[in-house]
């Protein structure tokens, strides 16, 4: 959710200059939306000139909260749109896709696109429950799902979402931390702000101390919060704390104006307002309440303000009209609060789909795998030889002298060498790229790369193996391979492009074995 508290990416493999990114993350932090934006400007102009995509993707992350924060929203939904597509080429961690997946969700409820983002928000949840959950990656994932359910007033879901963001943040860190707390609070601060106005005055004031205790834990260490502090002095006074309030307003209020740091300055004006009401002075009350509703940039912030008016109008004036106008913003309030329930459905709806095509696409992958190596098989070959793009690569290789291995060692060992081998194939494929084993000793690699870059990885791949302890496995036992690489070239069929890299993998047995044999 926009705010002057977003969690961010944190994990620096992202790229080699992710500092550039953390320093965009760190002012998103600290809610200085506007300094954000140049500091992005600054980091994706360095980032594009050095060719580190990851650093970039991450700049521009930040770049999207910073737009949020500032309700402009079409442009932060362009830059998610984005984010996604690169998802495809770059590759990443499943937590980290679940968190470009979740932050667009948040985008897209904003809008009022509450079906596309549900079903963001499905497909977030769908890769988390398979992603590793301990680490950065997946504490700012969560962190990510816990704002996108929040904007979609799913509350109960977003609680869940933190809390297991927050235990699963490992690292002695008090500005991150202090940061998910603090987003914690502003969650239970939201929740307990709209179970008040739906009559559960309990239950809100439960929420409000917890709340509390945490917001003063924090102050307490000396962390430089201005959002806890705004988020505090409301706390203080929707539970009658009027004089804490007023003192904690008065201290932060006309520096946040000054500073443009809206986000807070709207929280500081609702707790004016507030204990403003309180004391009967309902002009004055107005007259903040009014100032943070200019500040507002979400339907929900602005519905907030204008419900804390018609109070305020009814208490002042009493009578029918003003009576009318609040029973009729309360119908309406009490509408939305019940369009919760609706949404609940929708997301389990959604997540139930997700589940579906996952099935699909684990039956697809099984369908289309080697048994014993878990590379990809014949019918996964078959399916991407057609589809080499111009200027791919295939790299066909046989392990020499199989059958001598078999006959002298027995297969068992036979399969372990296969294994060992896939293992190594696996380990040198990027993102889109696959390693495959026809059956026997036969392999294949489609690489998304050039003949120049493609001979250093074949080169590398059968000096591994050449270098390997096969020892262990059983004395005196060596394993080499022969290999023939061929790169697509403009409009050639598939069956060309196979034929091309046979001949070449010919040359390579024919040349004495363990080598390379390459052609363009």
């Amino acid at each position: 959710m926009p705010n002057g508290a977003r969690l961010p990416v944190l994990v620096s493999p992202y790229g080699p200059h992710a500092a550039l990114a953390l320093h965009v993350h760190d002012l998103t932090i600290r809610g200085h939306h506007t300094e954000t934006l140049l500091a992005a400007d600054h980091a994706e102009a360095i980032t594009l000139m050095l060719g580190d995509r990851r650093t970039h993707r991450v700049s521009r992350l930040g770049r999207m909260y910073a737009l949020s924060a500032l309700g402009r929203l079409d442009e932060a939904l362009r830059i998610a749109e984005d984010l996604i597509a690169d998802q495809s080429e770059l590759g990443g961690p499943k937590a980290t896709d679940a968190k470009i997946l979740a932050d667009t969700a948040e985008v897209l409820i904003h809008l009022g696109r509450i079906d596309d983002g549900l079903h963001y928000m499905a497909r977030s949840m769908g890769l988390l429950e398979v992603a590793p959950r301990k680490g950065l990656r997946y504490f700012s994932a969560m962190a990510s799902l816990a704002e996108a359910a929040r904007g979609a007033e799913l509350f109960e879901l977003a609680d869940e979402a933190m809390g297991r963001s927050i235990e699963s943040f490992e690292p002695d860190d008090d500005l991150y931390r202090s940061a998910a707390e603090l987003t914690h609070t502003e969650l239970w601060l939201e929740w307990a702000l709209r179970l008040g106005q739906v009559g559960r005055t309990e239950d809100a004031l439960v929420l409000i101390e917890k709340a509390v205790a945490v917001l003063e834990f924090w102050l307490g260490q000396g962390i430089d919060s201005p959002i806890g502090v705004a988020l505090l002095a409301v706390c203080h006074a929707t539970s009658g704390r009027n004089a804490e309030a007023m003192a904690l307003v008065e201290e932060t209020l006309p520096r946040m104006r000054a500073a443009g740091q809206h986000h807070e300055a709207r929280l500081l004006h609702l707790a004016h307002g507030l204990v403003l009401r309180a004391g009967g002075e309902w002009r004055a009350a107005r007259r903040e309440f009014r100032a943070g509703l200019e500040l507002a940039v979400l339907r929900s912030q602005r519905l907030l303000f204008q419900y804390e008016l018609a109070i305020t109008a009814v208490r002042e004036s009493p009578g029918e009209a003003t009576q009318a106008v609040l029973e009729s913003l309360r119908g309406h309030v009490e509408a939305l609060w019940q369009l919760r329930l609706d949404r609940r459905t929708m997301l389990r709806q959604a997540y139930r789909r997700v589940e579906l095509e996952a099935a699909r696409t684990t039956a697809d992958q099984v369908a289309a795998s080697d048994a014993l190596t878990g590379l990809g098989n014949r019918r996964m070959f078959d399916r991407r030889i057609d589809a080499v793009a111009d200027g791919g690569a295939l790299l066909l290789i046989d392990v020499d002298h199989f059958k001598d291995i078999n006959d002298r060692y027995s297969h068992g060992v036979g399969d372990r060498v296969l294994g060992e081998i896939a293992g190594v194939l696996r380990s040198h494929c990027r993102h889109g790229e696959v390693a495959i084993r026809f059956g026997g000793d036969e392999f294949a690699m489609f690489l998304n790369t050039g003949e120049e870059e493609a001979r250093q990885i074949a080169e590398r791949i059968r000096r591994v193996i050449q270098a390997r302890d096969w020892n262990r496995i059983v004395p005196g036992l060596t394993v080499t391979l022969s290999m023939g690489l061929a790169v697509c070239r403009g409009g050639e069929a598939g069956r060309e492009l196979y034929d091309r890299a046979d001949a070449r993998l010919y040359v390579a047995k024919r040349s004495g074995r363990n080598r390379l044999a390459a052609v363009a």
